[in-house]
């Protein structure tokens, strides 16, 4: 990931302004340790700090087309960016970063040319011959990007919040998906696909389709100039995307720069069950692994630093967000500068545990469009903030464009949860191959577990004690004076919302957080579905109490199975939860 930066039309093209720009450019100089840049036209000012992943010794940003008269500053990566290069066989191309076909694109095809791009990205582009500018976020929100305007007029862009909430008088979060044009004068949505509309699809499920569809996504991910690992959990989604990746790295570029031998990473308390999960998937798959230990006091001491660099005060990402701040500084410290994760499964699929109580397909399916749609403001933003804060780049592909819509074209009968049927069985089933295995059976059928759960229990309990001891009861009782938006229900958050109001006062800054009420990592529809659970309203997935015990119930036959499957093993018994085995079932043709 890069961090870029960009004042455009602000009515001061002096020195002073400049300095000020690159004052505030520096501030991102976490998410670009390699190479700073910046370009001046008049009052338009575009900075960038560079993290060189594709071509690191001539990429250097920003970029330009052939005379100049267009420049880009971008965040992010192009992974189709060879094939736009022979479609635009006319045009000369200065370095071999995957970012400068945005320049050319723009130049033969007007505004119209983002939809073209396959990949994660933030960019502004400015065409200095009118002065006009284009400002363009990923579709699902990937890269993180916000938009700001100041009192003289001018438009401010940064990568976070940080680069301009000093500066611009409003600022919010740019909205996936969507341009902002300034010939148009606002934004307008680039990304439309089939399932945005949360209509009902009706395709019948093809696990072999959306086994082809992700191994196409992690492939792609494949392609770098520097050394790269996955990151591995244990649990299915990043087990999945080691898999896949070890299956095939021998013969891409990669392998042949770095080796066929592929890195993993994980992180947790000592004796945590990630470790345990993680270091059994490693073996099996032959990965050279790595195992980071933290303890509570550990992760307590790094909070502030968390809530700097992910700029958010929400419960359940920042839990989850500080073993992944410690881990990508120790990935980095190897040298790695890339990684490949497995964020986004249990949005498309259904995969949180409140998914147990959908009463129909049509809820079902609606929620994970909510779920998708909303992405940029918890695990997008975790992954992104709390891995750039160290210089490290995340890459997603379940997040895929085209891996997305092959799976929410799937009748969401196929999705929802039944006995016998484990949350994420169209994606369990679509690996579970008894020829050529991906994984063992037991952790394909792994219990879905929140990162901030399975990497140890203590973890949440230490956070909860730490924050008592900080946040008073007269405190709670006056919250909602102190914090009438988004008031905080329990002690741990209003501990940090009180860090983040120290960082970030602005009246804007608190409104980029969602809030609500959360129950195991859902929308407040968990609540609709069962009302009993707003007896206990934790964002954790320990939440939904025994929705495993009481999901797993004997098979009959005639309900989407051949014959009678093998009984479920109880695994593990671990607070309020039963972790189960469901074996092999057998999809009817």
């Amino acid at each position: 990931m890069c961090g870029i930066l960009a004042v455009l039309g602000c009515s001061d093209d002096s020195q002073s302004k400049r300095v000020r720009v690159l004052e505030l450019s520096r501030r991102l100089k976490h998410r670009g340790p390699d190479w700073s840049g910046i370009y001046q036209h008049g009052d338009f000012f575009l900075a960038h700090q560079r993290l060189a992943i594709i071509d690191p010794a001539s990429g250097d940003q920003p970029l330009f087309n052939e005379d100049r008269s267009i420049v880009v500053t971008v965040n992010g990566e192009i992974y189709n960016h060879e094939s736009l290069r022979e479609s635009l066989g006319s045009h000369r191309f200065r370095t071999g970063s995957d970012c400068e076909v945005i320049a050319h694109l723009y130049e033969q095809n007007g505004e119209n040319f983002v939809d073209m791009l396959d990949g994660m990205f933030s960019f502004v582009l400015l065409d200095t011959r009118d002065n006009s500018f284009l400002v363009a976020r990923d579709a699902i929100g990937i890269t993180s990007l916000y938009i700001g305007w100041g009192l003289d007029g001018s438009l401010w862009v940064s990568s976070e919040m940080k680069g301009l909430n000093d500066d611009c008088e409003h600022f919010e979060c740019f909205p996936p998906g969507h341009l902002y044009s300034s010939k148009e004068g606002g934004f307008r949505r680039w990304y439309n696909p089939p399932w945005y509309s949360e209509g009902i699809p009706s395709t019948p499920y093809d696990p072999l389709a959306l086994r082809k569809a992700f191994e196409n996504a992690v492939i792609k991910r494949l392609m770098t100039d520097v050394p790269f690992g996955v990151l591995l959990s244990g649990g299915l989604d990043s087990s999945l995307v080691a898999a896949v990746t070890a299956r095939y790295l021998s013969g891409t570029k990669a392998a042949k720069q770095w080796g066929t031998q592929l890195h993993s990473f994980c992180v947790g308390l000592q004796g945590s069950p990630d470790l345990k999960a993680a270091r059994e998937v490693a073996d099996y798959l032959g990965t050279v692994h790595h195992e980071f230990h933290f303890t509570v006091q550990d992760g307590i001491d790094a909070i502030e630093d968390v809530i700097y660099h992910v700029e958010t005060y929400d419960v359940t990402t920042i839990r989850a967000s500080t073993p992944m701040f410690l881990m990508a500084r120790k990935i980095k410290a190897l040298g790695v500068k890339m990684v490949i994760s497995g964020e986004g499964s249990d949005e498309i699929f259904g995969g949180y545990l409140y998914f147990h109580k959908a009463p129909n397909k049509e809820e079902f399916q609606r929620e994970t469009c909510h779920k998708i749609k909303a992405l940029h403001q918890y695990d997008c933003l975790r992954a992104n903030k709390s891995s750039s804060a160290w210089g490290l780049e995340v890459r997603v592909p379940f997040l895929d464009k085209d891996f997305i819509n092959v799976a929410m074209d799937i009748d969401p009968e196929w999705k929802m949860i039944k006995p016998g049927r484990i949350e994420k069985w169209v994606l369990r089933k679509a690996f579970d191959d008894e020829e050529k295995p991906y994984l063992p059976k037991h952790i394909l059928y792994r219990q879905k577990e929140q990162f901030s759960d399975g990497v140890g229990y203590n973890w949440i309990d230490g956070l909860k004690d730490h924050a008592n001891a900080h946040v008073s009861d007269k405190m709670m009782a006056n919250a909602k004076c102190i914090f009438p938006h988004n008031t905080p229900l329990t002690k741990e958050a209003y501990y940090y919302r009180m860090i983040f109001e120290r960082f970030f006062p602005q009246n804007s800054a608190k409104l980029t957080v969602p809030g609500g009420p959360s129950v195991a990592c859902s929308t407040a529809k968990a609540l609709e579905w069962d009302a009993e659970w707003s007896n206990n309203p934790d964002p954790s997935g320990r939440a939904a109490l025994g929705v495993h015990a009481s999901a797993y119930k004997p098979q009959l036959p005639g309900n989407g199975f051949v014959g009678k499957p093998e009984p479920s093993v109880i695994l593990s018994k671990k607070p309020n939860m039963v972790e189960v085995y469901a074996p092999s079932l057998t999809i009817r043709s």
